[in-house]
């Protein structure tokens, strides 16, 4: 009686700790959401429900930023970098995974070296490059100079080492390359390692604001993180609602890619966290 009291109470405690570290995550971006639908004066007001619901801060949004447009260049500047950073990790994740050559797991660790390397350290040799390729206010500037990521590749790698050998080794017998074993064998098999890249690199360049105030300079070039800084610092400072509203509006598509895609990022981060 006692044992089964104390499994209870141990799973009980399990749960209370989980549901408190879930609302302290969520409470942020809920008290961020609900501060753009309130009224001025209720802006900093603790209530957690507004007394009266407006959509005056996205409007007072609406009529200093070109959204649409600053939209438009987020998601083509994330999913530029996401789509090359696939396409490319992908491949040198099955190289690293199944190729054999001399060097291998030497270039594996250097990959992993650079993981170490901050941005910072990088970004003025890749300014330099943008200027002189002449790619300022581009996409190809934006999107070109972070589009791989040691990250992904190390995704990808571990991942492929679970599937089985036998697959690939039938697909060769079949008179498959390389590149067709990668594309239609593994990458279809690979699709929680794809979603788990895909989403973790979509967020970098979606939230970034370093590398568009190095390149882009025209602001029809600017992607919302950038738009929705400089909103805040041309005398927009007091009004809060309305920069509540932008960033609401910039965390909104990757809250809503995660708990679409959770179930497949959990599944590749247990996957390769297991395997070695």
């Amino acid at each position: 009686m006692n044992a089964g009291l104390g499994k209870w109470l141990k799973t009980g405690i399990f749960y209370l700790v989980l549901i408190a570290g879930a609302v302290l995550f969520i409470f942020p971006f809920y008290w961020m959401a609900v501060a753009s639908i309130k009224t001025p004066r209720e802006v900093f007001d603790l209530n957690l429900i507004p007394s009266e619901i407006t959509f005056q801060s996205y409007n007072y949004m609406l009529d200093r930023i070109p959204v649409a447009r600053s939209l438009f260049n987020s998601f083509v500047f994330a999913g530029g970098v996401t789509l090359i950073t696939l396409v490319v990790t992908s491949m040198a994740g099955y190289a690293l995974a199944r190729l054999k050559f001399w060097g291998r797991d030497v270039l594996f660790s250097v990959v992993l070296l650079t993981m170490m390397i901050p941005f910072q350290l990088l970004m003025i040799p890749l300014y330099v490059i943008v200027v002189k390729l002449g790619w300022m206010n581009s996409y190809a500037g934006l999107i070109l100079p972070i589009s791989v990521n040691a990250l992904g590749i190390f995704i990808f790698r571990q991942f492929f080492r679970t599937i089985p050998q036998e697959l690939i080794d039938a697909a060769r017998i079949d008179g498959a390359s390389e590149l067709q074993i990668l594309f239609r064998v593994m990458l279809p098999l690979s699709r929680p390692a794809m979603i788990t890249v895909a989403i973790l690199t979509f967020m970098g360049p979606w939230n970034d604001l370093l590398w568009p105030l190095l390149v882009t300079r025209e602001q029809e070039m600017m992607p919302l993180a950038q738009a929705a800084t400089l909103f805040g610092l041309e005398g927009q400072g007091g009004q809060w609602g309305s920069i509540m509203a932008v960033n609401t509006l910039l965390a909104l598509p990757v809250v809503l890619l995660y708990l679409f895609f959770q179930r497949y990022f959990i599944e590749s981060i247990s996957n390769t966290g297991m395997k070695g």
